[in-house]
């Protein structure tokens, strides 16, 4: 009824061997780490449930939820396949390679969803949206260009504030003033 203690200045080992006296486990407390060595490392639950597992070929977590409490986030150096990547209640996710590409690739779709708030895309350089075999479709009830470039205005006096959306040959859009024909053929400079 009292407990087993082992208590070393510098570390305890604890060895299993086979019949011919080697090594099979070893487990080592030091001052400076707990080493397990193995062929496999496993933690369970008092129930009997697989939590952790490491051999040479992988690392199982097999809790529920991975919860990494890092200020700097996790740093994955090749890939990760998960089926869903998901932020706590009320906080912030974000995916980012400050110096890479950012790659998501799946073969039957991939769902971004902002089901209560907003979702927003920046880049340096350039957005593209590409569709091989679809469509893209912007379904909203307000679509803005707040950016576009305006062409000059054909007549001096006018100061009406409706305007024609044009599209270069080169896919560029602008905005020209409208008129009681298409102002888009006088404003083609914007297109240079």
């Amino acid at each position: 009824g009292n407990p087993l203690y082992f208590q070393s200045a510098r570390n305890v080992t604890v060895n299993i061997l086979n019949e011919k006296t080697k090594v099979l486990t070893r487990l080592v407390t030091g001052p400076q780490a707990v080493e397990a060595h193995s062929q496999k490392f496993e933690v369970k639950t008092l129930s009997g449930k697989l939590l952790f597992s490491a051999d040479d070929n992988e690392v199982v977590v097999g809790a529920e939820r991975l919860r990494v409490l890092g200020a700097e986030g996790t740093v994955f150096p090749k890939s990760i396949e998960t089926p869903n990547v998901r932020a706590d209640p009320f906080k912030e996710l974000r995916l980012e390679s400050p110096t890479r590409a950012l790659v998501m690739e799946a073969p039957k779709g991939i769902e971004i969803n902002a089901e209560a708030g907003s979702l927003k895309a920046t880049c340096r350089t350039e957005l593209r949206l590409e569709s091989k075999d679809g469509e893209i479709t912007l379904n909203s009830a307000k679509i803005k260009l707040p950016n576009l470039p305006q062409g000059s205005s054909s007549s001096a006096g006018s100061r009406q504030k409706i305007y024609e959306l044009c599209v270069c040959p080169n896919g560029r859009l602008f905005l020209s003033q409208a008129g009681t024909s298409s102002t888009c053929q006088i404003n083609t400079s914007v297109c240079l």
